[in-house]
C-alpha cells in the first residue's frame, strides 16, 4: 500500500507543477513493468507445465515432415534425440504419466530403425532409473553427432527463432553437435552413418582410429608358396613343350584330319587355359598385399599338412560374379529349438552343434552318406571331402536314428553358445554359459583341457587361422586371447560398454575383431591388447564379422540384418549392405575375396560382389556412398531353415548349416 500511496503522490506534484508529459511518461512505464511481471510469471508457470514437451515436440515434427522432400530426411534425423531427451527430461522431473503418453504417443515414429534401444528405455519408471540404467545415462552424459547440409541447419534455425520454442532449443543445445557441410543434403541411403554419440567416447575413438594398423599378410604365407610352385610349374610345362618344328607340322597335320573330332576339346582346354590365368591373377592380386611379421609365436606346420593345404589351393575354384559356388547345405532336423550353434571343419567333413541341454554332438559327413555301402564304395573320399559335389545338397542331421550318427561330447554344465574347428579339423573347441571353454579331440572323441578365465556366460570362441591360439567374448564385457598349451588367457581386452557377441581373427593373425550389443565394433593388436579401430554405424547389437583373405576388410552383420564392409586401414564404411529383414548370424568371404556369403535368420543364404565395392573408394572417394554399395548377386532361400553357420572351403565350395523350423 505504501508504494501506491507514493505514486498517487507522486502524480499530484507533477499535475500540480503542470509537468504532463512527465506524469504520461510514469505512467506509461509502469504499465510496462507490470506487463513483464505478469509475463515473468506466466513463463515459470509455464516451464512447470508438462503439456509443454508435447506440444513443442508435436510442433517440431510436423514441421520436419512438412519440409521440402529434398531437405525432409535430413531434419527428420534431429526428432529421435529429441523425442528421447523429452521423455528423460519428464522422468527427471517426475512427470510419470505424463513421460509414459509422450513415449507411447510418438514410438512408432521411431520403431523401424531404434527398436532395441526404446525397449530398453521403456523400462524406466522412476527418475533413479535414469542413473542406474546405462544406455540412459550414456545418452544424458554424451551429446549426438548429426550431419546437415548448411541450408538444411539454416532452415531449422529459422524454425527455432521463429517460433521461440525454448524448451525445443534448450534440447537441442544442451544434447545435440551438429556437422554442418556445404553442397546438397547427403543421400537417404547415408541415414546409418549419420548420428552418432560424441562427446567423450566419440573423442576416444577418433584417438584410437589415427593408429596405425598393419593389415597384409604373413611373410611366407602359404599364398606366397602356392604362387611360386605355381611359376616354377608353368617355367617347367614351358620348357617340355619346345619341340622339333618338323614334330610341330606333324601334330598340326593330324589335327587338321581330326578337327571334326577335336573341337570340343580345344573349347575345353581353352576355357580350362583362362581359368587358370584368371586363378594365377587372383592369387597375385592377394600377393600384392603388403608383408607383415608375425607378432605371435606361430606353430610349426607339417609337411604333411602343408602339402595338403597347397594342393587344395592349386585345385581351387575362381568365383566371380559370372561363376558362383557349389553350396551343400546340412540342416539339423528335430532338434526341438535346442541347438544353439554349428561349425563345419574346413573340408567340409565334421560338422558340430550346440545344444541347450549343454550338450555337443558331432556328426562325420562320410557315415552320414553310407545308408547303402554300393554308393559310398563309389567315390569314398568325393563323399568325405564335398570337394566333388557340383550341386546343391542338403544333407539331414538328427538324433533320432536307427543308429547313433554322431559323436557326443559331454563335459559343460550349461547351454552350449559357440563351437569351432581347429584349421585342420583335430580338435573342437566349445564355449558355454557356465562361463568356460573346452577344448576337444577329434580323433580321441574326449575332452582335454577346460578353460577358466570368464566370469560370465561365453557367447563365441574361434581358433586363429594357424590353429594353436584362439580367442574367446563373454558377456562380461571383454574378448581374450588364449593358447592351447595354457589353461590362463594370453591377453585380456576391455573396452566395450556391453556383451561382447561375437569375435573373429585376422588373416595375419595379429589381430582380432569384436562385435559388440554396444552396437560398434573393435580392432584389438594381440600382442599389446590395446584397440587400434572402433567403428560405429551399426543400430543394433553386432553378431557376426568376417574378415577378407587379404586382411584389409571386415564385414560385420547385425541384428537389424544389416551388413556393412569396413576398411580397416582408414576405419571407414566402404560399403552399407540391406537385404536381409533378420538377424545376420553368420559371414564369410570365399577364398580370394570377390564374393562375400551372409546368413540370416529370414532362411536365406545371399551372395554378394565385393570387387566393385573394393575399387571405387579408391577413384570415387568423394561421391555419393549409393556407388559404393555391394551387388547382391544371388538369394538363396531354404525351406525354412534359419543360416546359422557358413564357411568356404580351401577349394571354395561354400558349406552352411542351419536348423529346420517348423514356423513358415
Amino acid at each position: 500500500m505504501e508504494e501506491e500511496e507514493l505514486q498517487k503522490a507522486v502524480y499530484a506534484y507533477l499535475r500540480k507543477k503542470g509537468f504532463r508529459q512527465t506524469e504520461l511518461a510514469l505512467q506509461e512505464e509502469q504499465n510496462r513493468l507490470s506487463s513483464s511481471a505478469q509475463s515473468d510469471l506466466a513463463v515459470s508457470r509455464l516451464d512447470n507445465d508438462p503439456a509443454r514437451y508435447h506440444d513443442a515436440y508435436s510442433k517440431l515434427r510436423s514441421w520436419a515432415y512438412s519440409s521440402l522432400d529434398l531437405y525432409k530426411h535430413e531434419l527428420l534425423r534431429v526428432l529421435y534425440p529429441v523425442y528421447i531427451h523429452c521423455f528423460m527430461d519428464l522422468v527427471a522431473e517426475g512427470h510419470m504419466q505424463e513421460a509414459r503418453t509422450f513415449f507411447h504417443t510418438f514410438r512408432e515414429d521411431h520403431e523401424l530403425t531404434h527398436l532395441r534401444d526404446l525397449q530398453k528405455l521403456e523400462g524406466i519408471l522412476s527418475p533413479s532409473h535414469l542413473e542406474e540404467m546405462e544406455l540412459a545415462r550414456s545418452l544424458r552424459q554424451n551429446k549426438v553427432k548429426i550431419k546437415l547440409c548448411e541450408y538444411s541447419y539454416d532452415l531449422l534455425l529459422q524454425y527455432l527463432q521463429k517460433t521461440q520454442s525454448f524448451t525445443m532449443l534448450g534440447i537441442i543445445n544442451e544434447h545435440i553437435n551438429f556437422e554442418v557441410s556445404a553442397g546438397q543434403p547427403s543421400s537417404i541411403s547415408d541415414d546409418a552413418d549419420v548420428v552418432a554419440l560424441v562427446g567423450s567416447s566419440q573423442d576416444i575413438a577418433k584417438h584410437i582410429n589415427q593408429k596405425e594398423v598393419r593389415w597384409g599378410l604373413l611373410e611366407d604365407s602359404v599364398e606366397e608358396r602356392l604362387e611360386r610352385a605355381l611359376s616354377d610349374s608353368e617355367k617347367a610345362e614351358g620348357e617340355n613343350k619346345e619341340v622339333d618344328p618338323e614334330d610341330s607340322k606333324q601334330k598340326r597335320s593330324v589335327e587338321g584330319a581330326k578337327q571334326g573330332v577335336s573341337v570340343k576339346k580345344l573349347k575345353k582346354d581353352k576355357l580350362v587355359g583362362a581359368t587358370g590365368k584368371n586363378i594365377r591373377s587372383e592369387t597375385s592380386t592377394v600377393s600384392m598385399a603388403p608383408r607383415v611379421k608375425p607378432e605371435l609365436t606361430l606353430p610349426v606346420m607339417t609337411t604333411e599338412v602343408e602339402q595338403s593345404i597347397l594342393e587344395d589351393l592349386r585345385n581351387r575354384v575362381q568365383l566371380s560374379s559370372l561363376a558362383l559356388p557349389s553350396i551343400s547345405f546340412y540342416t539339423f532336423i528335430n532338434t526341438h529349438n535346442s541347438l544353439n550353434c554349428s561349425s563345419i571343419s574346413h573340408d567340409g567333413s565334421l560338422v558340430a552343434g550346440g545344444f541347450s541341454d549343454s550338450s555337443l554332438k558331432v556328426w562325420d559327413m562320410a557315415k552320414i552318406g553310407r545308408p547303402t555301402k554300393t554308393f559310398t564304395e563309389q567315390q569314398p573320399s568325393a563323399n568325405l571331402q564335398g570337394e566333388s559335389e557340383s550341386v546343391q545338397n542338403e544333407h539331414l542331421l538328427g538324433p533320432e536314428e536307427r543308429k547313433r550318427s554322431y559323436t557326443l561330447f559331454q563335459g559343460h554344465a550349461g547351454p552350449v553358445y559357440s563351437a569351432t574347428f581347429s584349421p585342420f579339423g583335430d580338435f573342437l573347441l566349445s564355449s558355454s554359459s557356465d562361463s568356460t571353454i573346452r577344448l576337444w579331440s577329434t580323433k580321441l572323441n574326449s575332452n582335454l583341457v577346460c578353460y577358466k578365465g570368464h566370469n560370465y556366460p561365453v557367447w563365441d570362441v574361434q581358433f586363429s587361422p594357424v590353429g594353436h591360439y584362439f580367442a574367446s567374448c563373454s558377456h562380461d564385457r571383454t574378448a581374450r586371447i588364449w593358447s592351447m598349451d595354457r589353461i590362463q588367457p594370453l591377453r585380456i581386452m576391455a573396452g566395450h560398454l556391453s556383451d561382447v557377441d561375437c569375435v573373429q581373427w585376422h588373416a595375419n593373425c595379429n589381430y582380432i575383431a569384436t562385435g559388440s550389443s554396444d552396437k560398434t565394433v573393435r580392432l584389438w593388436d594381440v600382442q599389446s591388447g590395446e584397440c587400434v579401430r572402433v567403428f560405429i554405424g551399426h543400430r543394433s547389437m553386432v553378431l557376426s564379422l568376417a574378415m577378407s583373405l587379404d586382411g584389409r576388410y571386415m564385414a560385420s552383420g547385425d541384428e537389424d540384418g544389416t551388413i556393412m564392409m569396413w576398411d580397416l586401414s582408414s576405419g571407414r564404411c566402404v560399403s552399407p549392405l540391406m537385404g536381409h529383414s533378420s538377424c545376420i548370424w553368420t559371414l564369410a568371404f570365399s577364398c580370394e575375396g570377390t564374393l562375400l556369403a551372409s546368413g540370416s535368420a529370414d532362411c536365406t543364404v545371399k551372395l554378394w560382389d565385393v570387387t566393385a565395392s573394393m575399387k571405387v573408394p579408391r577413384m570415387e572417394e568423394n561421391k555419393a556412398s549409393s556407388t559404393n554399395r555391394l551387388r547382391l548377386l544371388k538369394a538363396l532361400p531354404t525351406k525354412s531353415t534359419p543360416v546359422y553357420t557358413l564357411r568356404f572351403s580351401r577349394r571354395n565350395l561354400l558349406f552352411a548349416a542351419g536348423a529346420l523350423s517348423k514356423q513358415v
